[in-house]
């Protein structure tokens, strides 16, 4: 063997024995990467595509896939987003599901931060067995939990009312909330708030002005988990608001454009469809956020 055989590079095929993985064969990225992307991609967007489309369509269009393309608009009209807008009581639901989720979201980010914090750093005796306990409560299912909090809402007088969702809602919120914030305040080093108490600083100081900031990033993930829950929730809604125009969009979307047998395809896919850009959009503005939380983004 020659001196310049040798010192040949190594085939791509053989890049990965060093212990790094170098995607250099065209035909290994397109098997491996391209044709699994593509097929997460569809998968996941066919769903907000179709509803794209059923909004667009006139009734002539989704019943007759005869002579119309099922997966395509011929002839795309408003309509339906005029009946969604105009016809129902729409912007009342958009408005009363917005004012519940970012309320609750915010009362249940107030609380999971000061119980996340108290059993991550004040170090109290069964401080890991209350963090577990609060974690287990997010694990009973709603559909228990809505018959005892359904009586104390019709005592408290309540029912029929966005307030009896505000105050429900953080009950599943702000045991997951706290599990999350416990992780992403283990991650902050102990040594800055050692120095700050060193320093003379109380423990409200140190929990506004350093553990917070560094905390954004896990805040922020909370906070989409939380916003998108109480955006999604159906049972507690369906079960505490009777008032058509009280309901949240989830709810009055399939109570309210379903009459008897008669489903409006094109309308119901429109709430859908406005529904879900509010929570598309607040992912989109936060996203490295919620990226970094899931990371690490603080490092001793």
């Amino acid at each position: 063997m020659t001196e310049s055989a040798a010192t040949a590079p190594a085939p791509a095929y053989y890049a990965e024995r060093s212990g790094v993985i170098e995607w250099t064969s065209l035909p290994r990225r397109v098997v491996t990467i391209y044709v699994p992307l593509a097929c997460f991609v569809v998968i996941l967007l066919f769903p907000f595509y179709w509803m794209a489309i059923t909004t667009f369509k006139s009734n002539e269009e989704l019943y007759d896939y005869k002579n119309f393309n099922p997966f395509w608009v011929s002839s795309p009209t408003l309509a339906n987003i005029n009946k969604l807008l105009f016809e129902t009581d729409y912007p009342s639901w958009l408005v009363t599901t917005m004012t519940v989720a970012v309320v609750s979201t915010f009362l249940s980010i107030f609380a999971s931060v000061l119980a996340a914090y108290a059993i991550q750093r004040l170090r109290f005796k069964g401080s890991q067995w209350v963090g577990l306990a609060i974690y287990l409560a997010y694990l009973v299912p709603p559909s228990i939990l809505f018959i005892p909090l359904a009586t104390m809402v019709f005592q408290l007088g309540l029912f029929d009312s966005p307030m009896a969702l505000i105050l429900t809602y953080p009950t599943f919120l702000i045991p997951f909330c706290t599990w999350l914030l416990i992780g992403y305040f283990k991650s902050i080093p102990y040594e800055l708030e050692e120095c700050a108490l060193i320093d003379g600083a109380t423990r409200l100081q140190i929990l506004w002005k350093i553990t917070l900031p560094l905390a954004v990033p896990g805040l922020i993930s909370a906070g989409i988990f939380a916003f998108t829950l109480s955006w999604n929730e159906f049972i507690y809604a369906l079960a505490f608001i009777q008032s058509a125009e009280k309901k949240t969009v989830p709810v009055a979307v399939l109570t309210q454009l379903v009459e008897g047998d008669v489903y409006h395809w094109g309308s119901l896919m429109a709430g859908a469809l406005l529904g879900s850009i509010p929570v598309a959009l607040f992912y989109s503005f936060f996203v490295e956020y919620y990226v970094s939380s899931l990371t690490g983004a603080v490092k001793e």
